[in-house]
């Protein structure tokens, strides 16, 4: 089991990426949340095996089809032995 935290550039807000997130998380099989941040970039954090996380990183390079991804940042984050599901969390 492994975490990440991503922070994506570009034209990530008002392009439903928060929803297609959550539905590519699910796809994914991953965990974790997503919101959006006043800065104007989206914050995630994934977890779940190594594979499934690439694959929900991967998925964050690009977004929806409306989205405009520039950058990802992607930090390695420890575990959270009680995250389940995945969550769209309040702008920060």
């Amino acid at each position: 089991m492994i975490a990440r935290r991503l922070v994506i550039r570009g034209r990530v807000q008002g392009v439903g990426f928060r929803q297609a997130a959550a539905g590519a998380a699910a796809t994914c099989g991953v965990a974790g949340w997503v919101r959006n941040r006043v800065d104007g970039t989206v914050e995630t954090f994934v977890q779940g095996d190594a594979v499934s996380v690439a694959h929900a990183v991967e998925w964050c390079r690009h977004g929806p089809p409306a989205a405009r991804v520039t950058a990802v940042d992607v930090v390695e984050e420890p575990v959270a032995e009680d995250c389940a599901g995945f969550r769209l969390l309040p702008t920060e």
